[in-house]
């Protein structure tokens, strides 16, 4: 990442150390991607983005969702009903809050992006809400 927080980077060139995570992300950025933080609901930057492109993770730039796959789910996050084909996004069971939830990360660099629901709309289903300190829209 960019000193301005910009995702656009190597996606080869992921951090190895903690120290250099914080110095690429911004500290919302590290508190959500690295410590599985959660922005307010509707305070983010992309909860109501209506622009075309593709989000890319914070942490790697790797694709992850498209803009075509964006919905207003109602919740104040960024939510998405599916991955971009080939997208390195991982789900593993999430025991906090006291309740049992799917934590999606990203596969290449292990970012929080959030969390996926089973009550999105057709075709699939999911409902992929995901933190916009997480990821970064590339427009078309």
């Amino acid at each position: 990442m960019t000193e301005t927080g910009s995702a656009a980077q190597n996606t080869d060139s992921i951090p190895s150390t903690e120290e250099e995570w914080r110095e690429r992300l911004t500290p919302l950025q590290y508190r959500v991607a690295r410590e599985a933080g959660t922005e307010r609901p509707f305070t983010g930057e992309y909860w109501d983005a209506k622009d075309s492109g593709t989000y890319m993770c914070i942490g790697c730039g790797a694709p992850l969702f498209s803009s075509d796959t964006k919905f207003d789910s109602g919740t104040g996050w960024p939510s998405f009903y599916d991955v971009v084909d080939g997208a390195p996004v991982e789900e593993r069971p999430d025991h906090s809050l006291g309740r049992v939830r799917t934590e999606v990360v990203c596969g290449r660099c292990r970012s929080h992006l959030g969390h996926v629901f089973p009550d999105g709309p057709r075709p699939t289903g999911l409902r992929y809400c995901i933190n916009s300190a997480s990821v970064d829209l590339e427009r078309d």
